[in-house]
């Protein structure tokens, strides 16, 4: 959420942005309706303060009586009023995205997200590489045909070796994020209708979300639904920031509107895994906080060998809550391309406005702080080891970093 004071100082500032991003919002109407909000209010708060100077003379007063009695039936016209435009108001100020940092690249998707470095080597075979899909079923570590069975399409298990190196990851994921400061967190895996507004997943992301029926609840889409909101309605200390927390959960998402071949195996899925990154902090160190998340995720990725790149996330691939996003995209060579396995957003004080998440030093400054939210690891990633360390006699070596967890060096048919 952004503040109502940019709204009313500089309305075209507003209006700019939400145009460049693809809001529809009529920020003139909003505008309007926001200047007639504080209009209503002042003259709400003169009649109640007549209302309430006159009630002392009711007792020795007939006409302060009746005068009471009309300014209740006006008084109530008047709050029944302001509280329908407090309610439009609020309803429109829910649907105007983040501004932007000030080199977030134009485009409309995310072909048009600008590439700022490659690293590591991609591989290079004397034989056709296979997709992940494929060398799942070959070595029979991936089953999506009995996880539609069991569940619908969409849906898969890791059976064998391929469960195993996938919870080595993640563990050792987890262990090398505690190594950098941040605090490891179980999270609930279901929330608030409130805690998804919050976190800004709620009104732009209603699609992707699976509600509980005849609940206040929904299953969590990411931790970071969860992780932000677990200080809402708090006033941190500046001193103890920032708040590093990270997470490994099942997330779920209904992906409508996905097909074709980027949904092929199980890279777009209604359930999968992940470990997320957190971090609290005051709103000049967002972006340092930001550069140290991205860092992060390089860092694991290095350690796996994982080929990949960085790109700069264009506007039209950004979320409503973003402020400036880094996506890392590994390269597969089965699919014969670059793919987004992790993504790295700051989003300055959009979640902390609406969660209501504080800090406050001991000068005395006080404001909401910033926060910044980041993928460290997902399934994706042992899809991506797979494809990269495929060998010709079909098996796949297993990162070295990971052996001591695994058990084994190779995966074998």
């Amino acid at each position: 959420m952004i503040d109502i004071k940019i709204l009313r100082e500089n309305p075209e500032l507003v209006k700019a942005n939400a145009k460049r991003r693809g809001c529809d919002v009529d920020i003139d109407l909003l505008a309007a309706e926001d200047q007639r909000c504080l209009e209503l209010t002042r003259e709400v708060e003169d009649l109640r303060a007549e209302r309430n100077r006159l009630s002392k003379e009711c007792k020795d007063n007939p006409e302060a009586r009746e005068a009471v009695k009309e300014l209740k039936i006006s008084l109530g016209e008047k709050e029944k009023q302001l509280a329908e435009l407090k309610a439009a108001v609020a309803a429109k100020m829910d649907w105007l995205p983040n501004f932007l940092a000030p080199d977030v690249p134009d485009g409309a998707g995310d072909q048009d997200n600008a590439e700022l470095c490659q690293k590591g080597n991609k591989p290079k075979f004397d034989f056709e590489p296979l997709d992940h899909q494929a060398l799942g079923e070959k070595l029979g570590i991936i089953d999506t045909v009995r996880g539609a069975k069991v569940a619908q399409s969409g849906f898969y298990y890791w059976r064998g070796a391929g469960a195993q190196l996938t919870q080595a990851m993640f563990f050792w994921g987890q262990q090398e994020l505690i190594k950098r400061g941040f605090t490891l967190f179980l999270s609930p895996c279901m929330a608030k209708e409130q805690t998804l507004y919050g976190t800004g997943y709620l009104p732009f992301f209603a699609d992707q979300t699976y509600s509980i029926v005849n609940e206040d609840l929904a299953l969590i889409g990411t931790s970071e639904q969860t992780l932000v909101g677990y200080h809402a309605d708090e006033v941190l200390e500046a001193e103890q920031l920032p708040f590093c927390y990270t997470a490994y959960t099942p997330c779920f998402r209904t992906e409508a509107g996905s097909y074709g071949k980027e949904s092929r195996g199980i890279f777009r899925v209604h359930q999968f895994h992940k470990v997320e990154l957190i971090v609290f902090c005051l709103p000049e160190e967002s972006e340092k906080y930001h550069l140290f998340c991205l860092e992060c995720e390089e860092a694991l990725l290095q350690q796996l060998g994982i080929p990949y790149r960085i790109v700069n996330v264009c506007v039209g691939d950004m979320g409503a809550p973003g402020y400036k996003k880094y996506d890392i995209e590994a390269w597969y060579p089965g699919y014969g391309g670059y793919r987004e396995v992790t993504s790295n957003t700051n989003l300055t004080e959009f979640q902390s406005r609406r969660l209501n998440v504080r800090f406050k030093d001991k000068e005395g400054r006080r404001g909401f702080v910033h926060t910044i939210s980041a993928t460290g690891l997902t399934d994706r990633v042992v899809c991506a080891i797979m494809e990269n360390f495929q060998q010709k006699d079909g098996t796949v070596i297993v990162p070295e970093v990971l052996r001591q967890y695994t058990g084994f060096d190779r995966i074998e048919p």
